[in-house]
């Protein structure tokens, strides 16, 4: 296995709705002298492409509903922004003072249905929505760059999610095109022959986390990291980002 290399692309202007992410990106590569080869992996962290989808909603024409200021009552938050998470999720997992953890439509289980205000113009009367389809907008600018570069690419759009029994938040994976998202190990063997049983491998989350390490979580400017070096088998029967997601039926925490 050859070493991974994270590079975060400089000089990535702020993103306005409409923007082309292809022409932007490559602007940045040829800035940054990199030359994209195959197999090559983009990290988009999502507010840029949900800036560039236009997936700003003006709080002043949220209408908060009787469950919206019911909830916001117990979490202490703003209840037009909690109707926004409301329209955005499916269910509501947890509301207590500070903290409103839902099951999103897209089937991620987390905390504000991914709504956020930070590194946005206007937060103060502005939220940002996650994409309508992150595989879908992975999926797009996967072939943009083919078309332009020449090159089989993946494109994966990633956002920090915090998880059950751990302080903090990490880079996840919630939009994927050009990579197998999950390596399934069970049946193989370790280093001592005993069969794995239930091992599985989420590459994708893997491979966003540490590109998020790269890019930063405050007012850092470094929303696009290339990684080079992920092995070949990674490439192999690419899926969507949903095979990340765990059935319900299984899901012992919510």
């Amino acid at each position: 296995m050859r070493s991974l290399t994270f590079t975060a692309l400089q000089g990535i202007p702020e993103i306005e709705p409409g923007m082309a992410l292809d022409g932007v990106l490559a602007e940045a590569l040829a800035r940054n002298e990199i030359k994209l080869l195959d197999r090559d992996v983009l990290v988009l962290c999502q507010k840029i492409v949900s800036k560039a989808e236009n997936r700003y909603v003006d709080l002043r024409t949220v209408e908060p509903g009787e469950r919206a200021l019911e909830l916001a009552a117990k979490c202490y938050k703003d209840p037009r922004f909690v109707e926004l998470v409301l329209r955005e999720s499916t269910s509501v997992i947890r509301c207590v003072k500070d903290v409103l953890i839902v099951r999103h439509r897209l089937g991620f289980v987390v905390a504000n249905a991914a709504i956020d205000q930070s590194n946005i113009p206007g937060a103060e009367h502005r939220a940002l929505l996650l994409p309508l389809d992150p595989d879908a907008s992975a999926e797009r600018l996967r072939r943009s760059l083919h078309e332009r570069f020449g090159v089989n690419v993946a494109v994966l759009v990633s956002d920090s999610f915090g998880r059950p029994w751990r302080l903090g938040v990490c880079g996840t994976c919630i939009g994927c095109a050009g990579l197998k998202p999950l390596l399934d190990m069970r049946g193989k063997h370790d280093r001592f022959g005993r069969t794995l049983k239930v091992t599985q491998i989420a590459a994708a989350d893997e491979i966003v986390a540490g590109a998020t390490f790269v890019m930063g979580e405050a007012d850092e400017g470094r929303p696009v990291v290339v990684v080079s070096g992920v092995p070949e088998p990674y490439f192999s029967e690419p899926e969507s980002a949903r095979a990340l997601i765990r059935p319900g039926e299984q899901d012992l925490f919510t």
